[in-house]
């Protein structure tokens, strides 16, 4: 960066100084050299400063909360971290608590907020003696006194003049409290509560020395989760304990820690294994007391991240929107495993803990995780993660074989280290297809073939409809496999679980069916991948020729009466038949085909985008839900997964200027806020949604999760002007892949010319051994639909 005015005032400065100078007799050559000295080191200053932008800095951690669920928002917390430490406004339910920006009130610094779990709320207090501490300890905070970024957050607590400030390493909460002067201070652990998707209970605190604590408590088994979990943790403080009091109503204890002029400094490390893990855990990763290091490690961590994917160009508030987007697709999973790699296994009957295989150096050789369901992936975190983060994906797959080997089926949503049957399907299938396809998982195939294999006959996760857990009924599969399609409703009736929807499960089904066969190939398993391939094609048996949709067939293979394709859940799983029709990802033109061809398919779909505009693309947020039912029935909803992919499908139809169009319209509708009040409009989904933002800003999205040989790319419309991915050097023989949008603005939104290295390409597909090899993909943008050769 120049700084030409910079330098000029300088130089008159400093030469009108040394003129004065001139008396003691200053030859002209030290006078030259004083002036470049100081010129020079105006420049060295100059850009030190600028280097001193982070991509950290860019995110805006408020986007979306006020419409958080409980593991939404973590501040001080690191990527995948298993503390994730954060204070909670709300904290009833899974739905509508952690923090919210709207309510004025925290109710405690928690420090596990992830799917189905929940532990630990701590609040610094004044004591006096007239408080009923126990019962009444919540305060008053206001967001002027509060500042926020990934792995830091510090708050003012009206009530007692608390200034707190809170960051954490993987596996160690680490606390900062200044008091007022002259007021007693003290902790309560409120270790007995409702705390977001759980009940904590059977908490227990004990004194361990004079600034040590332990204790423990249980994470009680909810509908999703139903095994218990304990929740072990150490505290170190750097001030003396005074006294450790407990209330017996409430289950609360109170450290007190008497008159402090100094800042309270709190460290607390967890286990889901041992008191003993939790102490080993806070040795490993927090030995010493520099609070400030700590921020600027975590700062430092998440730089590392973001910084993958660089963008140029467009507003300073499309940036900013781009980076808080890619934050959220690096959260919301957890690590579970200790740092020696001790881990909870509750896939079996008894608890145990479980143990991972170990580098020489006593590290694990990977994490252990627990997570949401892969629902939805397909089109968000396979192409992400599998492209910028490989080494993640890989750990997720090494983690969900794990699962495997010590529960006998590969998770869709693990919870606790137990199973949790979320949702539908088998939706990690082609999540491990993928990471097997582009190369970045390359041992044990046949294992992971068997595995995912046995998903997708009697007896695996497929038969199990959402949190089934002791029946593989609600799930279908018997018909799926008898009559090609899952009817609805099930002639067993209800109550085996939710999302029995059998229109949604027979195309999921039959996607995944897709995915797995191509693995098949892979490996040679001819009888198999024919086997799947044939399975495929069921989603033609719920499409309704008569009325244009996929719609619901009973067990008769009678379609139902006065089926309407906008109402919500009919047959659908979160969704509508208008959105669900085009969840065909394995095979558009087959749909196109039923439809009466490409262009009728692409009429039907322009449409449908035509009618959700007047929405928004999404049925907005479950508050809006809740006012206005009628959202649910828009034709296109870009706040949940199952019509995510459907912008894109107009590549396939040979009408690539309708997925340059709609993309970049449903970018400024959906994934353009900076705000606390809007952001994904929806659910975001522990990363899915805001790696779909991503991908959709940069260009690149795949139509069938990047799951078949050399995985294909489709080419949007990116809204930078230059975007250089770092690939990773351990996967990938590449070093850089740019994408350089020329003319591009908000007008220029079509693609008149695309090359891939100097070299003109036909169609709108890149091939990911393209990408990884690393290179330049140009892209002339236009302000007209382009007449370039289709595919």
């Amino acid at each position: 960066m120049q700084n030409k005015p910079l330098r000029s005032f300088l130089t008159i400065a400093l030469d009108r100084k040394l003129k004065k100078i001139k008396r003691t007799r200053i030859n002209d050559l030290v006078r030259i050299s004083v002036i470049l000295f100081f010129i020079v080191s105006c420049k060295d200053k100059q850009e030190a400063f600028t280097q001193k932008e982070r991509y950290v800095d860019k995110v805006y951690p408020l986007l979306d909360t006020e419409n958080s669920r409980w593991f939404f928002f973590t501040s001080a917390s690191r990527p995948f971290g298993m503390v994730n430490l954060s204070p909670d406004t709300e904290i009833n339910g899974a739905w509508g608590s952690g923090y919210r920006y709207k309510t004025d009130t925290i109710k405690g610094f928690s420090h596990i907020h992830a799917w189905q779990m929940s532990g630990l709320s701590v609040m610094p207090v004044t004591i006096s003696d007239n408080n009923e501490i126990f019962t009444d300890f919540y305060s008053k905070f206001s967001h002027k006194n509060e500042l926020i970024s990934p792995g830091y957050h510090s708050v003012e607590l009206d009530r007692y003049r608390i200034k707190a400030a809170l960051t954490s390493t993987k596996r160690v909460g680490f606390h900062k409290y200044v008091f007022s002067e002259n007021k007693k201070g003290g902790i309560l652990f409120n270790l007995n509560t409702v705390l977001g998707p759980c009940e904590n209970m059977e908490g227990t605190l004990e004194k361990t020395g004079i600034s040590t604590l332990s204790g423990k408590l249980v994470a009680a088994p909810t509908h999703r989760r139903p095994k218990p979990l304990t929740i072990y943790f150490n505290a170190q403080l750097n001030v003396p304990i005074v006294s450790v009091e407990h209330d017996s109503d409430t289950g609360n204890y109170l450290v007190g820690l008497d008159s402090i002029n100094d800042a309270v400094l709190m460290k607390v490390g967890i286990s889901y294994t041992s008191i003993k893990n939790a102490v080993n855990n806070m040795q490993k990763e927090l030995p010493h007391w520099n609070f400030n290091q700590v921020v600027e490690d975590s700062k430092i961590e998440w730089d590392g991240l973001l910084s993958r994917i660089k963008v140029e160009g467009g507003t300073e508030k499309d940036q900013k929107r781009f980076y808080t987007d890619l934050w959220h697709a690096l959260q919301g999973r957890r690590i579970i495993n200790d740092a020696n790699g001790a881990y909870p296994d509750n896939t079996g009957k008894q608890f145990r803990v479980g143990q991972l295989p170990l580098n020489s150096d006593g590290t694990p050789k990977f994490n252990h995780y627990n997570s949401d369901s892969f629902w939805g992936a397909q089109w968000t975190i396979n192409t992400l993660w599998g492209l910028v983060y490989p080494e993640i994906m890989n750990e997720f797959t090494l983690s969900l074989m794990q699962y495997y080997q010590d529960g006998g089926m590969i998770p869709r949503g693990p919870s606790a280290g137990n199973y949790t049957f979320v949702m539908t399907g088998a939706s990690t299938t082609p999540f491990m297809v993928s990471a097997i396809q582009k190369g970045i998982v390359k041992n044990d195939l046949e294992a992971i073939y068997k595995a995912l294999k046995k998903n997708h006959i009697p007896g695996g996760i497929m038969g199990k409809a959402g949190y089934e857990h002791n029946t593989d009924i609600g799930g279908g599969l018997k018909y799926y496999l008898e009559n090609g399609y899952v009817p609805y409703p099930l002639p067993e009736g209800g109550g085996f679980g939710g999302h029995q929807d059998g229109s949604s499960q027979t195309m999921e089904y039959a996607y995944q069916d897709w995915t797995l066969a191509q693995l098949a190939k892979k490996l040679k398993h001819i009888q198999d991948y024919h086997y799947f391939m044939k399975r495929a094609e069921n989603y033609k048996n719920v499409f309704n020729e008569e009325v244009g949709w996929m719609a619901p067939k009973d067990i008769d293979g009678k379609w139902k009466l006065d089926f309407d394709p906008y109402q919500y859940e009919n047959g659908f799983v979160e969704s509508n038949a208008a959105q669900s029709t085009w969840f065909v990802p394995h095979d558009i033109k087959g749909l196109a085909s039923l439809m009466g061809g490409d262009k009728k398919a692409a009429e039907k779909l322009n449409n449908q985008f035509i009618a959700a505009q007047k929405s928004g693309f999404t049925s907005g947020n479950s508050h809006e839900a809740e006012l206005h039912p009628e959202y649910s029935r828009i034709p296109i909803n870009y706040g949940n997964q199952p019509s995510i992919q459907t912008a894109f499908i107009f590549n396939k139809l040979d009408r690539p200027d309708l997925t340059q169009y709609w993309s970049r319209k449903v970018v400024d509708s959906v994934f353009s806020d900076l705000n606390s009040s809007s952001g994904y409009n929806g659910d975001e989904d522990q990363g899915l949604m805001g790696s779909l933002a991503v991908l959709m800003k940069i260009g690149l999205f795949q139509m069938n999760g990047g799951t078949e040989e050399n995985p294909e790319y489709q080419i949007g419309s990116p809204i930078f002007d230059k975007i250089t991915i770092e690939l990773n050097k351990d996967y990938y023989p590449g070093e850089v892949f740019e994408i350089k949008s020329i003319n591009n603005n908000s007008d220029n939104i079509y693609v008149d010319d695309i090359k891939l290295n100097n070299i003109p390409i036909k169609g709108q597909k890149i091939m990911h051994q393209d990408i990884v090899e690393g290179g330049t993909l140009t892209l002339e943008m236009t302000s007209s639909p382009s007449k370039r050769g289709k595919e």
